[in-house]
């Protein structure tokens, strides 16, 4: 084939949609949820979904993920944690939820605890660096040693994100907490997980910049960076106060992060529209590879909160609607996440069906038990009388509107290339052709 044919074909690609791929959250509080089995064959053949989370080590999504070639990613409970510092349990832990399964299915991280330290209480806390140890060197003993080990925070670790050059670790979990682990996961590769939430900063002023919308931006002094919208101005916060520990290359995953299509009626942003616009835009900024204006270049390995709306969520109606599917596997709204023929711009599906604040026809109110999935909210950790803890040395007068408060449970980029990023490298085979 001669020089210009091969332009040809390399042009034809430049105009080709963008390949995405993205990782979910897998959440099961729901009385109506399809088997594992349907949604990891779902999965594979439908959507361009490559890596999930869950939030404990159910044994039968485990199985059902086996030999799909999505990655599989599992939560050690927060009850847990000081008992797996023991090097014995940490083998039976293993040995009974891990090595039935790997390598069949890929299991890619164990999340010890999920944000352990917005919850306490103070034991999990002394333990948790101690059983990330413990538990990485078992799995090294037992030849899994790929399998990484980390565990996901809120963004209520941090003092402030506002402006992102002033961002710190809350004193006390700096130094006491996220030191020691930061150096840990440095030594085995393994990335920094937070949960970041721009749905929980919105404000009607600030809609655009949390919805990756054109906007007047937030400009930083400092740096003298124009911030364009809220995801960046979290990611930078949390790069800044990991550079201020001496962990800048650390890398960063986001653990969790959605926005709801339905919810309670005064959360009037909680609707397809704005799902689907924070979806969409969260996707292109991931699979861009432009990183953030301090850290450029970065993908970011990104987990949507969630796969399915869940009706046994609660309270809030916005619990029960963060899914990208309802449960019999039909889209809450279209970002391009299952395969279709030519990949779609950001757009409500169900918006006329749903009505902005609806929530799931089958969304029941449920007491159901908070410590098996990421359920509650907390907008803020509040200044005083708040039954979050808060580091020992650390005043709690400085908010983070950007926290969802978790209940107990959860390689660098998840990012394949796109047609258009892969030009370059057919152009460079071309030439040497």
């Amino acid at each position: 084939m001669g020089i210009s044919k091969h332009l040809s074909l390399a042009l034809l690609l430049l105009f080709l949609p963008a390949v995405y791929s993205i990782g979910v959250n897998y959440g099961t509080l729901g009385d109506n949820l399809p088997p594992p089995s349907q949604v990891a064959h779902f999965l594979k053949s439908r959507t361009i979904i490559d890596r999930i989370r869950i939030f404990d080590v159910n044994p039968d999504i485990i199985k059902a993920f086996a030999n799909t070639g999505i990655l599989v990613s599992v939560t050690l409970p927060n009850g847990e944690i000081p008992s797996l510092t023991d090097p014995r349990n940490a083998r039976r832990w293993i040995d009974t939820n891990i090595k039935p399964f790997y390598p069949a299915t890929k299991i890619h991280y164990i999340c010890v605890g999920t944000e352990v330290l917005h919850w306490g209480p103070q034991n999990l806390i002394d333990n948790l660096v101690p059983a990330m140890k413990v538990l990485h060197a078992a799995l090294v003993k037992e030849g899994f040693g790929d399998i990484k080990i980390s565990t996901p925070h809120s963004l209520g670790i941090l003092l402030s994100s506002d402006p992102p050059s002033n961002a710190s670790f809350r004193p006390g979990w700096d130094v006491g907490s996220l030191a020691p682990m930061l150096e840990f996961l440095k030594e085995t590769k393994s990335g920094f997980m937070v949960n970041p939430y721009t749905y929980f900063g919105y404000s009607p002023a600030n809609a655009n910049f949390c919805l990756f919308k054109p906007n007047a931006g937030l400009f930083d002094k400092a740096t003298g960076i124009t911030y364009t919208n809220q995801f960046d101005q979290l990611m930078d916060a949390v790069h800044v106060s990991m550079k201020k520990l001496g962990y800048p290359d650390v890398e960063i995953v986001v653990a969790e992060t959605g926005w709801p299509s339905g919810g309670d009626p005064a959360n009037v942003h909680a609707n397809p529209v704005n799902a689907a616009a924070y979806i969409g835009g969260l996707m292109k900024k991931v699979n861009s590879g432009d990183g953030t204006p301090l850290m450029p270049g970065r993908k970011f390995e990104t987990y949507i909160f969630a796969l399915f709306n869940e009706n046994l969520k609660g309270p809030s109606l916005d619990e029960k609607n963060f899914g990208l599917f309802r449960p019999d596997l039909t889209q809450v709204y279209n970002v391009g996440i299952e395969h279709a023929p030519l990949a779609p711009s950001p757009s409500p599906m169900a918006a006329a069906a749903d009505g902005p604040n609806s929530s799931a026809a089958d969304a029941p109110k449920s007491a159901a038990s908070p410590w098996r999935d990421a359920p509650f909210f907390n907008k803020t950790i509040p200044s005083t009388g708040s039954p979050a803890k808060a580091p020992p040395t650390s005043s709690t007068t400085t908010t983070n509107t950007n926290v969802r408060a978790t209940s107990p449970g959860a390689t660098n980029a998840n990012v394949v290339l796109s047609t258009r990023s892969a030009v370059a490298i057919i152009l460079a085979v071309i030439l040497l052709v």
